[in-house]
């Protein structure tokens, strides 16, 4: 038997989890005098309490959890779909705990290298393939193979989450706040950090850049498009529509992030992403 493990860069709650039969282990945030798990809180409830002058923070989940998750499958062949290590401690706690148990032969950790939409992707993947019957080693191979074809770029409204975050300069996000730009950022080649992409005047346009590079790239009806957003429905359904006409056929899914990921990108950004089916 094979038990697929994950987090909440997923974006699957615990009980959305259960109901797949994965494990999903949340990230953890907090917001004045309110510590939560990731998915936990409404995220309009985590934006009034931003509004009302709360800073949050975010950190990966305790590793009691993630110990406590592998000594629950013991007789299983364990995969933790962690995501991309360097923009969280998540994948090192899901290795440092791998050795603190009994069965840490049985566990392969494998660092995603995205979040979000592609790694809820490759999620749903391994899945399917463990219910088919197919060995730890098959599966493996399909996730390692998959996330080598995988793009995502993010728009932020409000530099100063990723200025908090250390993934965006102080002169960057003071230039942009002041002249209204729309900075895009992607992650680097070894996807541990985000490097700027380019600058958009408008939402609209920093999608159509997007969409330009990944034409480049060769994205296309055989990728499945993500447009995750913090609370940008209007945004998130509009860009959407644009990538439904920039790439006929594909298959295009939006989500909500979740808090964590609120925290770091800020209130209304906007997230899309690419992963070949």
């Amino acid at each position: 038997m094979v038990q697929i493990i994950t987090d909440s860069s997923s974006l699957y709650t615990r009980e959305e989890g259960e109901k797949l039969g994965v494990i999903s282990i949340p990230l953890c945030v907090s917001i004045g005098e309110k510590h939560v798990r990731d998915l936990e809180i409404p995220v309009q409830e985590f934006i009034a309490d931003i509004q009302a002058g709360g800073i949050p923070t975010s950190s990966q989940p305790p590793i009691g959890d993630v110990i406590e998750a592998y000594e629950s499958c013991k007789g299983a062949s364990i995969i933790n779909l962690s995501m991309a290590d360097g923009l969280s401690g998540t994948y090192q706690t899901a290795c440092s705990a791998r050795t603190m148990v009994e069965n840490q032969e049985d566990i392969t950790v494998i660092n995603c290298r995205t979040l979000c939409g592609p790694h809820r992707y490759l999620v749903e993947c391994a899945v399917s393939m463990a219910r088919e019957g197919k060995s730890a080693e098959e599966i493996i191979a399909m996730v390692e193979e998959k996330k080598k074809d995988t793009k995502s770029y993010l728009i932020p409204q409000d530099f100063d989450y990723l200025k908090r975050g250390g993934r965006l300069s102080p002169t960057v996000a003071a230039v942009g706040s002041l002249l209204n730009l729309k900075p895009i950022l992607t992650p680097n080649e070894s996807c541990t950090s985000l490097d700027k992409f380019g600058v958009g005047r408008t939402m609209n346009g920093a999608a159509k850049s997007i969409f330009k590079q990944m034409k480049k790239d060769g994205v296309g009806d055989q990728h499945i498009l993500y447009i995750v957003h913090g609370n940008a429905p209007e945004d998130a359904e509009r860009i959407a529509e644009m990538a439904e006409k920039e790439f006929p056929g594909i298959d295009v899914r939006i989500h909500l992030l979740s808090t964590v990921f609120i925290t770091q990108g800020g209130p209304g950004c906007v997230a899309i992403q690419s992963i070949r089916k």
